[in-house]
């Protein structure tokens, strides 16, 4: 497993956001993660980045405790992660925000960085855009910038954060191929989403979690069959 959460605990006094959570992701694995607002998502994302301290339990990436290892750490050795609002760099061009990671992230000269930058723009179609200063961008736009900045830090499991909200759904169906391509190329994709008919396009295995905990995990189609995940998604048609 490139992933692997046992027994993680977090709370803020009286709201548990983490409570005895299990989670793996295998090399190469996709899986998909569902559940109300509130249900602990984000929280799972920063904690496995190391933007919040755990309380209990075990993160392991590729083998390794991430305990003691800084955020910073945790993106060089190939842990990269989307924002579920898009934080470009507004004031930087699309290709310098891709440097940025590059540089940053993968401890690269901006002259080693340049080519794998460029081909990321040309995959993820924003390379005309490669000159424009990143707030100018349009929502698609800066949610590609968001995978392409991610991507450009060469990450082995890439979190997505709700990257499909907000968008038409013919955005959607383009973003959908994306994250396709993406996974196609051997990185590993863990992704929070409330827009469950993408989610499910790309995924292989799904997982519910409500209050910190999880409660359902498994097939996505059999996940959502099941009548404690439908009484959580009440009214929500996946």
């Amino acid at each position: 497993m490139i992933l692997d959460v046992a027994g993680l605990k977090k709370s803020f006094g009286s709201i548990v956001v983490a409570d005895d959570l299990d989670l793996a992701v295998a090399a190469g694995g996709a899986v998909g993660i569902i559940g109300p607002n509130g249900a602990g998502k984000t929280s799972l994302f920063n904690l496995i980045t190391g933007d919040l301290a755990q309380d209990g339990g075990v993160i392991r990436f590729d083998g390794g405790d991430l305990a003691s290892v800084s955020p910073q750490g945790r993106c060089r050795a190939g842990l990269g992660r989307t924002r579920q609002i898009p934080q470009p760099f507004e004031k930087l061009t699309v290709f310098e925000n891709l440097l940025v990671g590059a540089v940053h992230g993968r401890r690269k000269t901006e002259r080693e960085a340049a080519q794998s930058c460029g081909e990321i723009l040309a995959s993820l179609g924003l390379l005309k855009r490669a000159n424009t200063l990143a707030g100018s961008l349009t929502l698609l736009e800066r949610k590609r910038l968001e995978m392409a900045r991610a991507l450009a830090t060469e990450p082995r499991l890439l979190l997505l954060d709700e990257i499909a909200g907000g968008l038409t759904e013919g955005e959607c169906l383009e973003l959908v191929d994306t994250i396709r391509a993406i996974h196609k190329s051997g990185v590993a994709i863990l992704w929070i989403e409330h827009v469950v008919h993408a989610l499910v396009a790309v995924v292989d295995r799904l997982v519910v979690l409500n209050f910190g905990r999880k409660v359902a995990e498994g097939v996505p189609k059999d996940v959502m069959q099941r009548a404690e995940v439908r009484q959580i998604y009440i009214g929500i048609e996946a």
